[in-house]
């Protein structure tokens, strides 16, 4: 029975090491994806702090490329060394994961007061130049999000740019691509978009962060199920005559 037991659980320690492998590709993407994100949003939020949690899962994929074969030579050899030192790492990345999600909400609460101090000083530096790179992030923002000014088209009245060009018309990128010859001329509202960028940009950052935490939450919980299942087969090692013996007459085999 001892035996069998200790068979179930090797076998869901080398399916879990499989899934550490995936799982390691799916941590690097999704750390990959907040530093391209985020460099497509920071002119809107300069806390670089923000980073952490990225940094963090990305370090946290590459080392379970190590621990997933730590995991499978220790298992298929019959290691106790090997296998505990697989628990031991398994435990410190779980605490880390769990410092990601602490890491995640906090910053997720500061996005919002962020974007509020930043958005207003983006459009006022705006100059509808392609070189210039707030008025880049800015085009693209309104492009990407479907958006137009900080509350709506309005407030492009009170930024530099509207009052120096005096064509009463607003950027290019603020025009719906349903319309055609689109000028951004605010005599002909229905023209652009309707929503502000603010909430927006918001709502896109605490999404990203929420992708954080919930990736996180999910690879943390499959590794507690790896330590639980290094530690059963450790026990039953060690507490099992049956099986040392088995095992034992399979290495002089």
């Amino acid at each position: 029975m001892g035996q069998c037991g200790i068979t179930s659980s090797k076998t869901v320690l080398v399916f879990l090491n499989l899934i550490f492998w995936a799982a390691a590709g799916i941590l690097c993407y999704i750390g990959a994806y907040v530093f391209i994100t985020y460099d497509d949003y920071d002119h809107f939020f300069e806390d670089v702090y923000t980073l952490i949690p990225a940094v963090i899962i990305i370090v946290v994929g590459t080392l379970l490329f190590v621990i997933g074969l730590i995991g499978c030579c220790a298992t298929i050899r019959e290691s106790s060394c090997g296998l505990a030192t697989f628990a031991v790492i398994l435990l410190l990345v779980f605490v880390t994961e769990c410092v990601v999600v602490v890491l995640g909400y906090i910053y997720r609460a500061k996005v919002e007061d962020q974007v509020n101090h930043s958005i207003q000083k983006v459009y006022n530096e705006y100059n509808g130049t392609n070189t210039d790179a707030p008025s880049r992030a800015i085009d693209y923002v309104q492009r990407q999000l479907h958006c137009c000014g900080i509350h709506n088209y309005s407030d492009w009245r009170n930024t530099t740019w509207f009052q120096q060009s005096k064509a009463n018309s607003v950027p290019l990128s603020c025009c719906q691509p349903s319309i055609t010859n689109c000028t951004g001329t605010l005599a002909r509202p229905g023209d652009l978009y309707q929503e502000g960028c603010e909430a927006l940009v918001v709502k896109k950052l605490k999404e990203i962060m929420m992708y954080v935490i919930w990736t996180a939450l999910m690879f943390s919980s499959i590794q507690m199920l790896g330590m639980l299942c290094a530690c059963v087969v450790l026990c039953r090692r060690s507490h099992d005559p049956a099986y040392e013996l088995l095992v034992t007459t399979n290495s002089y085999a």
